[in-house]
């Protein structure tokens, strides 16, 4: 049955990929207003692809003027299971077309990889979907129902009011989410667990208006400097996180070479990393916390004048086991203990994203693990965590308590989803595809 299925998987995948290259010429960029014209039509074009596969689809929004989603429902036998399919058909915009090797919306293939905007995250998640219920085609095993959104790029904003409005079309006994990765090429991955999200925008002032420096400094204390101290005591000397409060945990037993560590991450040439514990605790089970955005006065053109306040953006990611009510108590809390001097310090909180713990036992998940062996060729999957944040996992798993939630993707470590030269690789591409028709054949056993 394996084999056979992969044969089918071989002969669908040119018509798959051609699919894909055409929704990537479809420019969704959510954050841009000057394109939500192109997210409709990646909407229709996404309806469309499951139309054809005999999904009975609709274009659905939470009221007039938001973004478009696409929820379908194919049936498959009388009493057997029902999965609900996620993907996401916006993208993150292009920015500087001079940082990419092809045209960001022309998907161009170089050593084995498809390029564009989208190729990954996460159209190759739709394509995965539709390629799994083309192999299958009028013998769908399970009853498959479709939740594609159209803001994911954008905080998902309405995704909460979207499942209430539509929970009863939406209800499964597995939900699989297409929006993650693989641990490596060759190693495929459960994503079980991922970090949450507490942004604030903090001021601190220390003067009502500018004033001299030569003739105020050594008295009176700029806010640059004021800021600076403010941030420098967010950490200890070996980097971790010295915000009291946080919780931590422990991560898998999973080995993160040095050498594919400095490849992947981008880290100059000298530079020693941060914190304590092992490489997978710090990148995916304790807090982080970044300076992301700081406004100030530019070299270039700066006069003697101290500067009367300042601003940073401060982006917390928290531990799975932690919430973002805690985090930000903890935050503000530190911080307004650590402004020297009597500066004035306020903050705003830009947004927050709770982290996700995933207790993956049980028979989906064995159906999943199974079905990722076949598909990689003997090798198991990896029990993954992600350091960065999908918020919206935690909403799904609040709606849908009852169901089993296995989060999947077809991205890698060299995968640059939200930067330029975002790429697909084809190989696991077609892995990917074949893992989700493998899957719905052993979730209807």
């Amino acid at each position: 049955m394996t084999d056979e299925l992969r044969s089918k998987v071989q002969s669908v995948l040119p018509g798959v990929r051609a699919d894909l290259e055409d929704l990537v010429r479809i420019q969704s960029v959510s954050a841009d207003p000057e394109r939500l014209h192109e997210v409709e039509r990646s909407a229709e074009k996404t309806a469309e692809l499951f139309a054809a596969e005999g999904v009975d689809v609709e274009i659905v929004r939470a009221y007039d003027g938001a973004p478009p989603a696409v929820i379908g429902e194919k049936k498959g036998p009388e009493g057997a299971p029902t999965v609900l399919l996620y993907a996401h058909h916006d993208v993150q915009p292009e920015n500087d077309h001079a940082d990419w090797d092809s045209a960001p919306w022309e998907p161009t293939e170089r050593d084995g990889r498809l390029y564009g905007r989208g190729a990954a995250d996460d159209k190759a998640g739709i394509l995965a979907h539709v390629g799994a219920l083309r192999v299958f085609g009028d013998d769908l095993p399970v009853t498959v129902r479709l939740f594609i959104e159209g803001e994911e790029e954008v905080g998902s904003d309405t995704l909460v009011e979207l499942l209430g409005m539509h929970k009863e079309r939406l209800e499964a006994d597995v939900i699989v989410i297409a929006d993650s990765g693989n641990w490596d090429i060759g190693v495929p991955a459960l994503t079980t667990s991922l970090r949450g999200l507490v942004r604030v925008d903090v001021e601190v002032r220390t003067l009502t208006h500018a004033v001299h420096s030569g003739m105020w400094g050594g008295l009176v204390p700029d806010a640059l400097m004021t800021l600076s101290r403010v941030i420098t005591s967010l950490h200890d000397d070996a980097g971790n996180v010295a915000v009291d409060g946080l919780h931590s945990g422990p991560a898998a037993d999973v080995d993160y070479p040095e050498e594919r560590l400095r490849a992947e991450s981008g880290g100059a040439p000298g530079i020693e990393w941060i914190g304590s514990g092992s490489t997978v605790e710090r990148l995916w089970t304790k807090p982080a916390l970044s300076i992301t955005g700081l406004d100030a006065p530019k070299v270039a053109g700066a006069s003697n004048t101290l500067v009367p306040a300042a601003r940073a953006r401060i982006s917390l990611r928290i531990a799975p086991g932690d919430t973002t009510e805690n985090a930000l108590a903890c935050l503000v809390r530190h911080l307004e203990a650590n402004v020297p001097w009597g500066a004035t310090l306020t903050h705003t909180v830009v947004d927050t994203g709770e982290a996700t713990q995933i207790e993956a036992t049980g028979p989906a998940y064995d159906a999943a693990r199974a079905a990722f062996t076949e598909a990689w060729d003997g090798t198991a999957p990896v029990d993954m965590g992600v350091g960065g944040s999908i918020p919206f996992i935690a909403e799904f798993l609040e709606a849908f308590p009852q169901a089993s939630v296995l989060v999947t993707g077809v991205e890698d470590p060299d995968t640059r989803a939200h930067g330029a030269n975002e790429g697909l690789h084809l190989a696991e591409f077609e892995r990917v595809v074949l893992a989700e028709a493998l899957l719905l054949r052993n979730l209807a056993d």
